[in-house]
């Protein structure tokens, strides 16, 4: 399995651009993925810039119905109109960052809804065989308060975002299982929870952004979020890899607790990960 990161917020390979966006490129078996596709057309330019051949994708993935995951599907969808589009139904709703100072639409471009390529899906699905889709995260414990600005418009009417529309895709070659999240507004502990009601134990990799970055101060209770998930996370069987919307300062916190467990994934850079024997 070979795993790129096409773009993220922080510059890493040569030449590749950087832009608050995720996207992630994947070679399995006889398959050619991506996860998500930023928030424009610069994962493209990266590709073209590493040598990847977006042409050859078959299948991509889209984590939940923000923009900045979603901002470079109709590029792609013009570069390769073949791949199919994995979305769950509901991340075709309005999305809103919402405080005091602002009232911002984060949702995807509504032109992604007449894609004939899209597949809609409602919670749990298998792609193909080693690659599966889940959801149905409920769980509430260490959630990052970042989150409670998040809304869905329904009705003319601002309403706290739940994130049923996320979901995680969960790849397995060599006796090896990857857990790929976009952002994790879930908490990135319910989503391991889940995973595990599935899987019955913890994935081998995890690649997911932690959605602890704040514009505000830090309180303490945030930082005690922070570093109560770092502790939970380092006793998991995983290696994580993080970045997009973790944080500079949750990302250094999470460091000093998890240590070798964590590393950041910046734009362009490949994840290497050895063979794992049956």
């Amino acid at each position: 399995m070979r795993i790129i990161n096409l773009i993220e917020n922080t510059h890493g390979a040569e030449g590749c651009l950087c832009e608050h966006g995720l996207s992630f490129y994947v070679e399995m078996g006889n398959h050619t993925l991506l996860v998500d596709t930023g928030a424009s057309e610069a994962f493209i330019a990266n590709a073209e810039k590493l040598g990847l051949d977006l042409k050859k994708v078959d299948t991509v993935v889209i984590s939940h119905g923000h923009y900045d995951h979603a901002g470079g599907v109709l590029a792609f969808a013009e570069l390769n109109p073949s791949a199919r589009i994995w979305i769950q139904s509901l991340a075709g709703e309005e999305y809103y960052h919402k405080n005091a100072a602002m009232e911002k639409y984060i949702g995807m471009d509504p032109r992604i809804r007449q894609l004939p390529q899209v597949e809609w899906v409602d919670g749990d699905r298998e792609i193909e065989e080693g690659i599966f889709l889940f959801g149905h995260v409920t769980g509430r414990r260490l959630w990052p308060s970042g989150n409670r600005e998040l809304m869905v418009k329904r009705n003319g009417i601002l309403e706290q975002d739940e994130f049923l529309h996320e979901q995680y895709v969960v790849l397995e070659e060599d006796n090896r299982r990857v857990l790929i999240s976009g952002c994790a507004h879930n908490g990135i502990l319910n989503i391991l929870d889940r995973y595990v009601e599935i899987y019955g134990g913890d994935p081998d990799v995890v690649i997911s952004g932690f959605h602890m970055s704040r514009k505000q101060e830090y309180g303490p209770e945030d930082l005690e979020v922070i570093r109560e998930t770092g502790r939970e996370l380092q006793k998991r069987n995983t290696g994580f890899y993080t970045g997009h919307c973790t944080g500079e300062l949750p990302f250094q916190i999470l460091k000093e607790v998890m240590g070798e467990k964590l590393r950041y994934v910046h734009s362009g850079e490949e994840i290497y990960l050895c063979a794992k024997n049956a």
